[in-house]
């Protein structure tokens, strides 16, 4: 991965993992283990081989878990903190902390229950070179309509972006990893609310994708343990 692109992350990481229970119910979702180290971790790698200097996380369930390892760690990119007494959905995370961003050319939006494997670094490049408003990373899915589902032209236009269809148009599903610009704050609802539904359909005219594998929504058991078979081939640990 090149360490050029954008400075700084959102690391979504607060959801509830009520699909993983009865695992969940004593470790936060984005601490469960893969490949001997909490997912977190390799996140958190990968931040660094981007390039990324400064990472907000935000927390909620089993929060003291999350702030205990964050203490434990050592080494870049700095991590900010950012607690959700109620969770405020995606969007309300980025609506809280608009300033985190203030200036910023673009920046990473990361869903902490995915494993990619594919080149992010080229996601950014592909953003820049386009002057994109978003730009997200893909996957080929075997049930598209569990997420947000994407059609795209030959030249890497997004052509629509559709949250759960039941009718999906492609295979094509949203990675949980996106490069994202100014014009994505600018259009974020007020208060609490979802980046794929709020927000995302209303940059379809300047945004682009491009396919990130291997990727594996860690959502189910099922998923889990295919990760946790198949994570060498992620390349994370180096």
């Amino acid at each position: 991965m090149s360490a050029t692109g954008p400075a700084k992350a959102f690391l979504l990481a607060a959801g509830l993992g009520t699909r993983l229970r009865p695992l969940t119910d004593a470790t936060p979702k984005c601490l469960i283990p893969i490949g001997g180290r909490p997912l977190l971790h390799w996140w958190l790698e990968v931040c660094a081989r981007l390039g990324v200097r400064e990472v907000l996380l935000n927390t909620h369930h089993l929060a003291e878990q999350v702030r205990a390892f964050v203490r434990a760690r050592v080494g870049g990119p700095r991590i900010v903190l950012f607690h959700e007494d109620a969770l405020l959905g995606s969007a309300g995370t980025l609506v809280a902390n608009k300033s985190f961003v203030a200036g910023e050319r673009d920046f990473w939006i990361f869903y902490a229950d995915t494993l990619i494997g594919g080149d992010l670094a080229g996601l950014s490049v592909l953003h820049r070179a386009r002057g994109a408003d978003l730009t997200l990373g893909l996957f080929r899915s075997p049930n598209p309509s569990s997420g947000g589902v994407v059609e795209l032209a030959d030249d890497g236009r997004v052509l629509s972006f559709e949250e759960k269809p039941p009718a999906p148009k492609s295979d094509m599903v949203a990675a949980g990893a996106y490069v994202a610009g100014p014009a994505l704050l600018d259009v974020l609802p007020p208060g609490p609310g979802d980046l794929s539904r709020d927000v995302y359909p209303k940059l379809m005219s300047k945004a682009y994708g491009a396919v990130l594998e291997p990727v594996i929504d860690l959502g189910t058991p099922e998923s889990y343990a295919r990760a946790r078979e198949e994570w060498p081939r992620f390349g994370l640990e180096r």
